[in-house]
């Protein structure tokens, strides 16, 4: 018999369809070039009841402000690739540079052209919901990025109300070197980066593996340490409704999220 003569039935009904495979989806938008989100939001986000699908976007080095507003015009249409034609219960653009430099209205904007009405999160605005959350007024910061690309920072948290006692940045230009700092060196560099009067740190950029060693750099400090995936992380769960306490991840995710 050859397999044109093999005989195929249909079955006897249709199968029965579940609303969704899983019951929160949560949309990624990260660069083409990104080494740590995803697998960050695997080990955090991704859960039976939580989905986390991706998509990347173009983005070219070196880490400067005029390249980053260069990913602007990508953000719609990046969007629209996440399970095209469905709904999205977040989505989260995952650059925190970039962030301040496009602007967080605007990359809502540009994302909710594609997903209508969904909540969006960015790291610099889950980043200031987080500080305030441990309740952060005076922070310290550390950026991997150039002192160029960090004015601009800077600049977004000190408008935004915090007073910034130490601001430490590592000079690179290149976000997939960013992605290779060991763990151990962003802990030492953690160390030097804050500020005793300070009440939390900030650690940025989505690349940096930070996320992983929070709790470690947290109990080496005694404050708080907040970094751009731990941040967004912690942003998504509670806007899918996860609201369980997970010591062990960091003290940011032992609590709620703050409206408004």
């Amino acid at each position: 018999m050859t397999p044109s003569d093999i005989p195929i039935g249909t079955a006897s009904r249709a199968p029965r369809l579940d609303d969704r495979p899983l019951a929160k989806r949560v949309g990624l938008i990260i660069l083409a070039t990104d080494h740590t989100t995803e697998v960050d939001f695997q080990r955090m986000v991704a859960s039976e009841r939580i989905g986390v699908y991706v998509t990347r976007i173009p983005y070219a080095n070196p880490v400067t402000p005029e390249n980053l507003m260069k990913m602007q015009p990508q953000l719609t249409a990046g969007a629209a690739l996440i399970l095209p034609d469905e709904p999205l219960d977040v989505v989260m653009y995952s650059c925190t540079s970039a962030s301040v430099v496009i602007g967080d209205g605007q990359i809502e904007a540009a994302v909710q052209a594609a997903k209508p009405g969904v909540p969006v999160v960015t790291p610099t605005a889950a980043a200031v919901r987080g500080l305030k959350a441990v309740g952060a007024r005076r922070i310290s910061i550390l950026t991997p990025y150039t002192v160029e690309t960090s004015r601009p920072m800077a600049r977004y948290f000190a408008d935004l109300g915090f007073e910034i006692d130490r601001f430490t940045c590592l000079g690179l230009t290149d976000d997939r070197e960013m992605a290779r700092i060991s763990h151990d060196e962003i802990a030492a560099f953690a160390a030097e980066a804050m500020a005793p009067q300070s009440d939390a740190l900030f650690i940025s950029c989505t690349a940096v593996r930070a996320a992983e060693v929070a709790p470690r750099i947290e109990n080496a400090l005694g404050k708080p340490v907040v970094s751009s995936n731990l941040a967004t992380a912690w942003a998504c769960l509670r806007l899918c409704g996860d609201a369980a306490p997970r010591p062990e991840l960091g003290i940011l995710m032992t609590k709620p999220y703050p409206e408004g």
